[in-house]
């Protein structure tokens, strides 16, 4: 008997990022989401053929949804299909999630964006989340704050 292990794969885990967001904006409480998704869809997020940059999530009859998002089809993809790059996808939230959301958005004045979309076993998830808007004053705070701790990691690092 030969003691092999099996170890699958993660396809990678992240599909795509929006670092725009990570720039833009405060981020204040973190959400996991599940997608609606077609088949095309699917097999699309495999080859990594996503964009979440000018997305953001919108909220009709107690329900969220993710607009703007890109997904290119496949040239593959089959021709009785209709591929709709920019598509409206529901996000499968529970009840409780999509009132603290809703709730967030229209009282205290946040936003809700996606951040990420990565791979949870088989399934596609997004990560999405509560924030506020950064002003100009704040993005530059912000990148001198992170400068200071790749400076500070080099000289202690030697």
């Amino acid at each position: 008997m030969s003691n092999v292990k099996v170890v699958k794969k993660n396809n990678g885990g992240t599909i795509a990022q929006n670092k725009r967001a990570r720039h833009d904006y405060f981020i204040e409480e973190k959400f996991e989401a599940g997608l609606s998704l077609q088949g095309w869809e699917i097999k699309s997020l495999r080859a990594g053929r996503m964009s979440l940059v000018e997305s953001y999530i919108i909220f009709k009859n107690n329900e969220a949804f993710l607009f703007g998002a890109q997904i290119q089809p496949l040239l593959s993809a089959s021709t009785h299909v209709v591929a709709e790059a920019n598509r409206t996808r529901k996000l499968l939230l529970n009840r409780r999630q999509i009132d603290t959301l809703l709730g967030a958005v229209n009282q205290k004045g946040y936003s809700c964006v996606p951040l990420a979309c990565y791979w949870k076993g088989h399934l596609a998830k997004l990560e999405i989340a509560l924030v506020k808007g950064k002003q100009l004053h704040d993005k530059r705070q912000t990148e001198k704050d992170r400068d200071w701790q790749r400076d500070k990691a080099r000289i202690f690092h030697r």
